[in-house]
């Protein structure tokens, strides 16, 4: 490969949650939560491997260092107004990676992050109270942002189906109509089972969105990240109502790991929706991109930034299938879904927690101790679930399934 998926950097002292906050240094680290494991319960020798955080191990594509260097050179730092190039790099990747057509300047709009995008959008969408729909298992900042803007989450659970996540159409629809829903956040690829949804899925769910008159905010953040060669089908492109129905929001942040240097971005091709999302999101004063992220994202939105992606891709496929392999062949009674998308897994710890008269909590807090940071799935509406984290070089993956092997399960 032409980039560097191998090597392990030290990133201790170097502003990381996910690495310093198990050593000791995190306190209510993300979302608010005191982490839940403590440092000093780990065995000596065991150096912390970290699995939990959606962050990326693996140094970026070096253009986007060098953007940012570049740019950083020059002395002044003032007020600005985003780049032409900016709004370039965005079409561009789109239209090359997921064959957008008809995207312009005049539809993109700026975002600090993805869940500030989801508020902004709620508020043109609700009223306080209102309830959304959302499917079950779900991301936690979803969880979050919403309960805390005064919102009613309506949990419309995803089901199994031959071992693949499934939206329930029949469930939806009658929480839709028995709640009086018009606003729905949806997840594609799914955050955190890494379900990457077919065409047909999506026209679907786009079906029962359009017959009950409901608005969708698709979070997409994930949509480079796609395993064994699977592509990204942009809800906005299943028909010409979706595209005037849906709030899309995406970010290189994932794609490149840059969430420390904050910076999203809406797609929004209603001209009635846009300009009001556009307020809201200008009602905090707040919302302004910062003029080293703008050139982290023309970087990381280049030709080399493809090629890296491609390759980061397929790091990920093989890890993940190590991974799912692993379990399978080693840790009876947790059951996995192969994620077609992400680099998380969604370890369903059920039958082994029964069989071994343990909880999920006890699981967690032994492979803590044995350096294996990996994350509390109950928040994210996992029963007896464990996330953990694949993006990491592979050696790090196999050192973290030997140590579970032999001390945990």
């Amino acid at each position: 490969m032409k980039y560097d998926f191998t090597s392990i950097m030290d990133r201790h002292g170097h502003d990381s949650i996910a690495v310093d906050a198990p050593s000791g240094a995190g306190g209510k680290a993300f979302f608010g939560m005191e982490l839940p494991f403590d440092p000093a319960s780990r065995e000596k020798g065991f150096e912390p491997i970290p699995m939990w955080i959606a962050d990326m191990n693996f140094p970026t594509v070096p253009t986007i260092p060098q953007a940012i260097i570049e740019r950083a050179q020059h002395p002044a730092y003032g007020y600005y107004l985003p780049r032409q190039e900016y709004f370039d790099a965005i079409i561009r990747w789109h239209e090359q990676r997921n064959g957008v057509t008809g995207l312009t300047r005049e539809h993109i709009g700026y975002e600090n992050g993805v869940l500030g995008g989801i508020v902004s959008a709620l508020k043109v969408l609700c009223g306080n109270g209102d309830p959304v729909l959302l499917h079950s298992p779900t991301y936690i900042g979803f969880t979050h942002c919403i309960e805390d803007n005064g919102w009613d989450i309506v949990l419309s659970p995803l089901k199994l189906v031959d071992g693949v996540w499934r939206m329930d159409y029949e469930d939806m629809e009658k929480k839709i109509v028995a709640r009086n829903i018009h606003a729905a956040v949806f997840c594609s690829p799914h955050n955190p089972t890494g379900r990457v949804w077919e065409r047909w899925e999506l026209e679907k769910a786009m079906e029962i969105y359009k017959k009950h008159d409901v608005y969708v905010i698709s979070d997409e953040i994930w949509s480079d990240l796609l395993l064994d060669g699977r592509r990204h089908i942009p809800l906005q492109s299943v028909s010409e109502d979706a595209r005037q129905r849906t709030i899309a929001i995406y970010a290189p942040s994932k794609t490149f790991n840059l969430a420390g240097l904050i910076g999203s971005y809406r797609i929004i091709y209603n001209a009635y929706l846009r300009d009001r999302v556009a307020r809201a999101a200008a009602s905090t004063h707040y919302n302004a991109m910062n003029v080293l992220s703008m050139y982290a994202l023309i970087g990381g939105y280049s030709s080399e930034g493809m090629q890296w992606v491609d390759e980061l891709c397929s790091v990920l496929s093989d890890n993940v299938r190590y991974a799912c392999d692993f379990i399978d062949a080693h840790f009876a009674g947790v059951s996995v879904v192969r994620p077609q998308g992400t680099y998380m897994l969604f370890l369903d710890c059920t039958q082994w927690c029964a069989e071994h008269g343990k909880t999920v909590a006890d699981l967690l807090a032994a492979g803590y101790k044995m350096g294996v940071i990996w994350q509390d799935g109950r928040p994210f509406h996992g029963a007896n679930h464990i996330r953990m984290n694949l993006a990491l070089p592979r050696s790090r993956v196999e050192e973290a399934f030997d140590r579970l092997e032999k001390y945990v399960f």
